[in-house]
């Protein structure tokens, strides 16, 4: 607490290395790598393919941009590498600029984030609202699904646009020319990793469909397109530095682009550290991740690769899969790399239906359509930026979408701020408060509180900008508290990243057994709650009309033999 700023580069390789790694720490994290790295495989080229490019292109990507954001990054389990989100964007560029524009953007990309890291910018990017981030999710995870639908129905179509609208145009006009086995070893790939999922949790479900799918293929002779009939050998080293062609002309054409490559590398890498946060513990560096996912981004595209972010369903992988350290996603990009120099003969055999299969999938759990239609029960300026942000992510384009998005999530925000003022005159609103747990307008609160209860106040509204505070609480104390107090009675209203830190907190608070209490809720967020869904379980989320009466109740609860009920969690 002497009140020096921490470093704005520092990566969490060396963080565990000078902590001490050791023979049984390299043990699970190759472990967790290699299982990571068979998950990756046929996702790598599947990402590539559908993104305008080659295979080989995916698996570049996967190599040098996994290995340095493990390498650099702000996160001890995160795996980068080419994802879905970048489909829509890398399509339309190479449309538009070719490959050499790709690179050159990728480039003033990557250079973007290393600045926005070097510029503390990290912690500005967890501001993002919710809504927002959903909408423009859930339009990504339309267009992915939308742009398979050419090699899941064998469709013969020399070259599909960029927009969504004319794609579905596209579709329909050569319907005629579907595959009927195309698209039984696509549904077929399908049903068996959803099935893989069911019975199977910890097998690899897209790489036994992607391989039953080939050993199908081959065996039988199915009249489908496969890796090898369209792009030929995968080539069996890596490629040499080149430099794309750059003038202040093109630099000012492709700003647009490099704009979305780094938003969306940004947001998603920051996304997936807190995830994978949420799921082993530990804090990530935002800053540290953002310098980590400018330099990979730079890396991968001198050498032919794409652009690259944390990927948030195999970090998942990875932290169940037993790693620890950034050394599990380091050796996932070396075992990517043997495999791709070893297999590479036998990956041309791969049918192209097999993967928009395995895409299919990733669309689908990418849509979030949980929280999709969660949010549709939310206020209805949360509900317009949903709708808002999916609409144009789907039909125009997803720069416009993010840069519309945050517009009107800010003039929805000054509306609530102003119908607040005109109702509730003289609140105080205060970041003090809402940084500090011990801090509180009325010095004796903490003295009325039985042992092992603390208590925290909120005062002002907690909308997306303040929502995600929350998630620091209880990193405040020393030990996790038997009860805790949250004061909510200067809280004048809510919205839906506000509900969904709530939701988090009160998980995190399950977890680790703490009975958390919400005193002194006001009529609107309580409303929004019980719309949301969030109401008290008896157990582990109890509501208080006052700070007098959760006292009260704390006091009750913080007597009670919680062990019992925490070993069942």
């Amino acid at each position: 607490m002497n009140g020096a700023r921490s470093p704005v580069f520092l990566p969490k390789l060396l963080t565990v290395l000078r902590a001490g790694y050791g023979w049984s720490e390299l043990r699970r994290d190759g472990v967790a790598g290699l299982t990571v790295a068979i998950v990756a495989l046929p996702l790598a080229m599947a990402l590539a393919i559908a993104s305008g490019t080659t295979p080989e292109k995916g698996l570049i990507t996967a190599v040098v941009a996994g290995f340095l954001i493990s390498a650099l990054g702000g996160s001890r389990f995160q795996i980068g590498g080419p994802t879905g989100a970048f489909i829509p964007v890398v399509f339309t560029i190479l449309a538009r600029h070719g490959y050499d524009g790709l690179v050159l953007a990728t480039l003033m990309a990557g250079a973007m984030l290393v600045l926005a890291g070097l510029l503390r910018l990290g912690a500005l990017l967890r501001y993002m609202p919710q809504p927002l981030i959903t909408g423009f999710t859930a339009g990504i995870a339309v267009i992915i699904f939308t742009s398979q639908l050419k090699e899941l129905l064998g469709l013969q179509v020399e070259r599909m646009p960029a927009e969504f609208l004319p794609v579905v145009a596209t579709l329909y006009a050569n319907i005629g020319s579907l595959n009927p086995w195309a698209v039984a070893l696509a549904l077929g790939c399908v049903g068996l990793i959803v099935g893989l999922r069911r019975v199977a949790p910890t097998a690899p479900g897209f790489l036994v469909a992607v391989l039953a799918a080939s050993a199908l293929v081959a065996a039988l002779g199915l009249p489908v397109e496969t890796i090898g009939s369209r792009f030929g050998e995968i080539p069996l080293a890596m490629p040499a530095l080149a430099l794309p062609e750059v003038s202040w002309a093109r630099l000012v054409e492709l700003l647009p682009s490099a704009f979305t490559i780094a938003f969306l590398a940004g947001v998603e890498s920051l996304l997936s550290a807190v995830v994978a946060d949420g799921m082993a513990g530990g804090r990530h560096r935002s800053n540290t991740e953002l310098i980590a996912q400018g330099v990979a981004n730079a890396g991968s595209a001198l050498v032919g690769g794409l652009p690259a972010t944390g990927a948030i369903a195999r970090t998942a992988t990875n932290v169940r899969a037993g790693g620890r350290t950034p050394v599990s996603g380091m050796l996932h990009a070396l075992f990517i790399l043997a495999f791709m120099l070893l297999f590479a003969d036998w990956m041309r055999f791969v049918p192209l239906p097999a993967l928009a299969g395995v895409l299919v999938v990733v669309a689908w759990n990418m849509s979030e359509h949980r929280h999709f239609r969660h949010t549709l029960s939310a206020p209805w300026g949360d509900r317009l930026v949903l709708l808002l942000t999916f609409a144009l992510t789907v039909l125009v384009d997803l720069t416009v979408a993010i840069e519309v998005g945050m517009v009107v999530a800010a003039f929805v925000f000054m509306h609530r701020m102003s119908s607040t003022v005109q109702i509730g005159a003289g609140v105080r609103w205060s970041d003090d408060d809402l940084l500090d747990p011990r801090s509180d307008p009325l010095p004796d609160q903490r003295e009325a509180l039985p042992p092992g209860v603390e208590v925290f106040q909120i005062s002002g509204p907690l909308f997306f900008a303040a929502a995600n505070r929350l998630d620091e609480v209880l990193d405040q104390f020393f030990k996790p508290p038997r009860v805790f107090i949250l004061r909510t009675r200067l809280v004048p209203f809510i919205d839906a990243s506000g509900v969904h830190a709530l939701a988090k907190l009160a998980e995190r608070c399950r977890r680790q057994g703490t009975v958390l209490i919400l005193s002194g809720l006001q009529s609107q967020p309580r409303e929004v709650l019980a719309r949301m869904g969030l109401r008290p379980d008896g157990r582990w989320l109890h509501f208080a009309e006052g700070f007098d009466a959760a006292c009260a109740l704390a006091e009750t609860l913080a007597g009670r033999p919680l062990a019992a009920e925490v070993a069942g969690v």
